[in-house]
C-alpha cells in the first residue's frame, strides 16, 4: 500500500497517486459504452474514487486513516459510498450502561426507521413499474407530464441503485458496512440551500465539500471578505459538479457535450447565492410559510431541470438505451442468451 511507503503527506505521495486518479477519471468514458455499466462506473470510479484519491494524496479524506486500511477496505471505501461499522472492545462499565440505556430508548425509533426505509424503497419500486406502464401511452400525455415522470424516474432509480450496490457489497464481502445516506426526502426541501446542501444526492455533496468547497474557501478567505469567499466557493462547487455531470452524460450518450448540464448547475448555484443574500437582507422578518417555500424551491429545480438537464439526456436517447439494456438483461435471465442491446427493440419506444 502507498501508506506503507509514504505514511504522511509529501510530494512523493502526491505524485504517486495523482496519475492513478487521472486514470480513474478518464477510464470509464474511454472504455465503456453501456448506459448502466458506463454511467455507474463513471460515478463510482471516475467521480467518487478519483476525488477520494485526490484527498488521500493531500493527506485528507476517509482513505487517510490511522492505522492504514488494508487493500480490500481501501478499495471498497474508495469506490463505493459506504462506511465501515467499527466498535471498540475496551469500554468502561459506565459507557456500557449508557449504551444499553440508549439502545432501550431508541430501539423503537430504530425499528420504525428501518421499516419506514423499506416501505419507502418498495413504494418507489412500485412507482417505477407504474411509470414504465405509463410510458406506453406517453404520446397521449403532455410533454411536461412526461418530463416530470422522467425526473421522478431518475430520482427513484438513483436511490434504489445506490441501496442495491451497498447490499451487494455487504453480501459479497461479508463486512459490516453502512451506506452513506443517498437522499434525505428532497421533496421536503424548503429552499435551494436546503435542497442542494442537505437533501439531494448527499453522497456527491459529502464528496464535493472536502474536495472543492473547503479548499477554495480556505484559500479565498485570506484575500477577501468571508461572505464573498463563501459565495465563490459555492460557485466553484457547482461548477465542478456540472463538469462531472457532463462527463457522466458523455459516458452515457457518447455525444459532444453542449454545456446545458453545466449551465443547469451554474444557474442553480447562482440562484442559491442570491437566495442566501435575500435571506440575510430580510433577516427573517418576512419569512414565507413552509408549504409556500417548498413549492417555490421544488418548482424552480424542476423547471430548470426541464429546461437544461433533461433535454441532453433525452436527446442522446438514454431512455431508449436503458430500456434495450434492461430487455437484454431479461433475455439473459430468462433464456441464458447474451444478446446485444443494439439488436433489441424496446416495446415502449417501438
Amino acid at each position: 500500500m502507498i501508506d506503507a511507503f509514504f505514511p504522511n503527506f509529501s510530494f512523493k505521495r502526491f505524485f504517486a497517486i495523482i496519475p492513478i486518479a487521472c486514470l480513474f477519471l478518464v477510464l470509464p468514458p474511454l472504455t465503456l459504452t453501456s448506459l448502466n455499466l458506463g454511467g455507474t462506473s463513471c460515478f463510482f470510479i471516475g467521480w467518487l474514487a478519483t476525488f477520494k484519491l485526490v484527498l488521500f494524496a493531500l493527506g485528507n479524506g476517509p482513505l487517510n486513516s490511522s492505522p492504514p486500511l488494508n487493500l480490500t477496505h481501501f478499495v471498497l471505501l474508495a469506490c463505493f459510498p459506504v462506511k465501515f461499522l467499527t466498535c471498540s472492545h475496551k469500554k468502561s462499565s459506565f459507557s456500557i450502561e449508557r449504551r444499553q440505556l440508549a439502545t432501550i430508548i431508541t430501539s423503537d425509533s430504530v425499528w420504525h426507521n428501518h421499516w419506514s426505509a423499506k416501505v419507502s424503497h418498495l413504494t418507489k419500486l412500485f412507482l417505477l413499474g407504474f411509470f414504465v406502464c405509463v410510458y406506453k401511452y406517453k404520446g397521449c400525455l403532455h410533454p411536461k407530464i412526461v418530463f416530470l415522470l422522467y425526473t421522478l424516474h431518475i430520482y427513484f432509480m438513483l436511490e434504489l441503485w445506490l441501496v442495491l450496490i451497498s447490499a451487494i457489497v455487504q453480501f459479497v464481502f461479508r463486512m459490516r458496512l453502512e451506506l452513506e445516506q443517498p437522499f434525505n426526502d428532497p421533496h421536503l426541501a424548503t429552499s435551494l440551500q436546503d435542497f442542494w446542501g442537505k437533501r439531494w444526492n448527499l453522497i456527491v455533496t459529502n464528496t464535493l465539500r472536502p474536495t472543492v468547497y473547503d479548499p477554495v474557501l480556505s484559500m479565498l478567505v485570506r484575500y477577501m471578505q468571508p461572505r464573498l469567499a463563501r459565495c465563490l466557493a459555492v460557485m466553484a462547487t457547482f461548477l465542478v459538479s456540472g463538469v462531472m455531470h457532463e462527463l457522466v452524460f458523455y459516458t452515457i450518450g457518447r455525444a459532444k457535450p453542449t454545456g446545458e448540464v453545466l449551465s443547469f448547475f451554474i444557474l442553480n448555484g447562482a440562484c442559491l447565492i442570491l437566495e442566501i443574500g435575500i435571506k440575510r437582507s430580510i433577516n427573517r422578518k418576512y419569512w414565507l410559510p413552509q408549504i409556500v417555500s417548498r413549492l417555490l424551491a421544488l418548482t424552480f429545480v424542476i423547471l430548470t431541470c426541464f429546461w437544461l438537464f433533461l433535454p441532453p439526456f433525452l436527446r442522446n436517447k438514454a431512455d431508449v438505451k436503458g430500456c434495450t439494456e434492461a430487455m437484454a438483461f431479461l433475455e439473459f435471465v430468462k433464456h441464458g442468451r447474451l444478446v446485444s442491446p443494439n439488436f433489441i427493440t424496446c416495446p415502449l419506444y417501438a
